[in-house]
């Protein structure tokens, strides 16, 4: 098989693997005072650490999470409801082009009675920031935008945001689940006050995550109340095993991420290049620069792209059409829409995604059979 799907999800490290494997037997509580729950403990906080190393941060900084739309979840609910209740702050700003996390999460605050504000992008899948200027409000109690889109690899000018949002002294998060690991994240420079990261996106397991939340920030209100763990910012018993996974996806990115970033973008711009001098009539969706190397969406004009993706299927080679949170979805691509195209357009759109384990012969392959899949397809429409 050839997984180019590494967007929605990626492989085990081989040494993450092993690393669990060593330590399965770790299964102390690690809030438990005896010997075994100290040693679980030593693992955990290991892993904060390693971690914290890598974003540049205070471990005390690090709070596990379940995944990225956990780390979403908790400060979207917290900053724009707990916190804005004593200051009447009830004014969020986000984009259109959002996870489906915090989409969704908006949708719910509405109901509250909490005022979103959706900036637009252009073409390429830039905001604006000039944009986000104008619509911030005294009412204004976080700015919440993606640090690059999981669709389109579109990577966001995130510092000139969060300068915006300083000289109005308002908090900003980035949703950062899709650029950790892919381009360089100095948590020391970049003064975003929260951010959301997920294992399984850097060879991590699932189930596992962070939300960074800058020391001396407001106290935010958990999503998930009860004991103490994390700081008591996150209840429960803590996911050792996915933690120390997580742990060691980080030192193994600290050790491959810059060659492997290298790799990727040229295996990218390869299967870029051949689709472009060997296809006709598609569409590079995204900026051609400011992008993920990894990441490569084309709209392959007047054939429906899950009809791609299934014949694609058949010959060994796994993409995606979009979010894998959207799945089953009858509705074009949001992302793919607000870059104003139309909906056949949209409809037609495919993500290649790339990872460590993709090799030239990989890109090779992919686009001999999208040739054959392409041509298959367009003959049984009635526009070519």
């Amino acid at each position: 098989m050839i997984y180019l799907d590494n967007n929605a999800t990626t492989p085990l490290h081989p040494e993450v693997k092993k690393k669990i494997i060593e330590t399965l037997d770790y299964y102390g509580n690690p809030s438990s005072a005896h010997q075994l729950g100290r040693e679980t403990r030593n693992l955990l906080e290991t892993s904060r650490a390693e971690i914290a190393s890598f974003l540049n941060c205070d471990p005390e900084e690090i709070i596990f999470t379940a995944g990225g739309s956990e780390a979403n979840n908790t400060i979207l609910k917290s900053v724009a409801t707990c916190c804005h209740v004593s200051s009447h702050r009830n004014h969020v700003i986000t984009t259109n082009i959002e996870h489906p996390s915090v989409l969704n999460t908006m949708k719910c605050l509405e109901d509250q009675n909490v005022e979103v504000t959706y900036l637009d992008i252009d073409q390429y899948g830039i905001v604006n920031p000039e944009e986000l200027r104008k619509a911030i409000k005294p009412e204004t109690s976080l700015i919440s935008i993606m640090y690059a889109n999981n669709e389109i690899g579109t990577i966001q000018p995130i510092e000139e945001l969060v300068a915006i949002a300083k000289e109005k002294n308002i908090p900003f998060h980035t949703d950062a689940v899709q650029a950790i690991g892919k381009i360089p994240i100095d948590l020391a420079k970049l003064p975003v006050d929260y951010l959301s990261l997920s294992g399984h996106k850097i060879y991590a397991p699932k189930g596992i995550g962070v939300l960074f939340k800058r020391r001396g920030t407001k106290k935010i209100c958990p999503l998930i109340s009860g004991g103490h763990q994390e700081n008591s910012m996150r209840a429960g018993t803590e996911n050792i095993i996915g933690i120390i996974g997580l742990g060691e996806a980080f030192r193994q990115l600290r050790m491959e991420m810059q060659d492997e970033v290298n790799r990727m973008e040229y295996l990218r711009n390869k299967l870029e290049k051949g689709i472009i001098e060997n296809i006709p009539n598609v569409r590079i969706n995204g900026h051609p620069d400011k992008r993920l190397p990894s990441t490569l969406n084309v709209s392959f004009n007047n054939i429906e792209g899950e009809s791609i993706l299934l014949r694609l299927d058949l010959y060994g080679i796994t993409v995606s059409t979009g979010s894998a949170c959207s799945t089953g979805s009858l509705e074009p691509s949001h992302v793919i829409m607000a870059l104003k195209v139309d909906p056949e357009v949209a409809h037609s759109s495919v993500r290649f995604s790339l990872g460590r384990e993709n090799t030239e012969a990989d890109i090779d392959k992919t686009l001999e059979s999208l040739n054959e899949v392409v041509s298959f397809l367009r003959k049984l429409s009635p526009v070519f």
